[in-house]
């Protein structure tokens, strides 16, 4: 009886730490100066972008809207939900003419698309990238017909 306890906890355990892993999954990717050109030029891939300080009082008041933006784009496929700190990425920052914070922008096959300066809610964020994800994508199918 004892061993089937045992056995009981450890698959219960197994279970939630799985599910909590899977829920713990980073809707939003954290871009460097490392990593921001060769992520914003995913071929065929929306960026949308935040930018941040640490300090500003409107980042802050932002809260998990961010986040929740990333949970909710989870599914759509070829739009990806990144932020920039610009605190310690300032090579990044200043190269994509960042001056104010929060600042966002989209970026389609590594050139800036759109910036974003709307009301602060899920539902206006999430209708904007959708539309310029679309309109960028159908630009560069465009192009790419020119070029055949």
């Amino acid at each position: 009886m004892r061993r089937n306890r045992c056995s009981v906890l450890v698959v219960t355990w197994v279970l939630l730490f799985g599910i909590a892993s899977r829920t713990a999954k980073a809707e939003v990717i954290t871009l460097t100066a490392d990593t921001f050109s060769d992520k914003i030029k995913e071929k065929d891939t929306a960026w949308f972008v935040k930018f941040c300080v640490p300090w500003c009082k409107h980042c802050k008041n932002l809260g998990s809207l961010w986040e929740d933006l990333g949970k909710e784009m989870e599914g759509e496929d070829e739009i990806e939900i990144g932020e920039v700190d610009c605190a310690t990425n300032k090579p990044v920052c200043s190269k994509v003419d960042i001056h104010s914070y929060p600042t966002f922008k989209v970026f389609y096959d590594g050139e800036e698309v759109a910036k974003y300066q709307g009301p602060r809610n899920i539902g206006s964020l999430k209708t904007f990238v959708l539309e310029e994800a679309e309109k960028a994508a159908a630009k560069a199918q465009l192009d790419d017909e020119k070029e055949l």
